[in-house]
């Protein structure tokens, strides 16, 4: 059993089961089909929903911020500022992604070279907990724009 516990005050606030290898495959399998729906979304389609995450950080700032503070002792200007700029990612590549991704000619003896980027899959990030929003989200959002899923898990330590 996993536990978060309030650092200040040694407070429990929740327990969470750990997966089974049984659960890991499907959650595996669920983003592995999550891919191959994202991946055929064109770059403005993912950028309006990556633009909608960020209003949706912006809209819930005080409830993000009061949760890092209980769960991790982080100060409430400090954890305001983490989800302002989890917001900033997403309004950032929802505006940049496409370009940043664009096919980019070569020139070399051959008829027609180029550059093209195309999505991988299902990326995994093993993340550490001390900036728990933006540790995430500077992860995901790219990899979201470029046309992958992603799987998170929180570093044990």
């Amino acid at each position: 059993m996993l536990q978060s516990i309030n650092p200040v005050n040694e407070d429990l606030i929740k327990e969470y089961k750990e997966h089974t290898g049984t659960e890991i495959g499907e959650i595996v399998n669920s983003s592995d089909k999550a891919f191959k729906e994202w991946q055929s979304f064109d770059f403005g389609r993912r950028a309006t929903l990556l633009s909608r995450a960020g209003d949706i950080l912006r809209n819930n700032k005080d409830k993000y911020a009061e949760l890092m503070t209980r769960e991790m002792g982080k100060p409430i200007a400090g954890a305001r500022a983490e989800v302002e700029k989890c917001a900033w990612v997403c309004d950032y590549y929802a505006e940049n992604g496409e370009s940043f991704l664009s096919d980019e000619m070569i020139e070399t003896d051959a008829q027609k070279s180029f550059v093209t980027y195309e999505p991988l899959g299902t990326v995994l990030a093993v993340m550490p907990w001390n900036f728990p929003f933006w540790q995430v989200f500077r992860f995901a959002v790219p990899g979201l724009m470029a046309g992958n899923a992603g799987l998170l898990k929180h570093a044990s330590n």
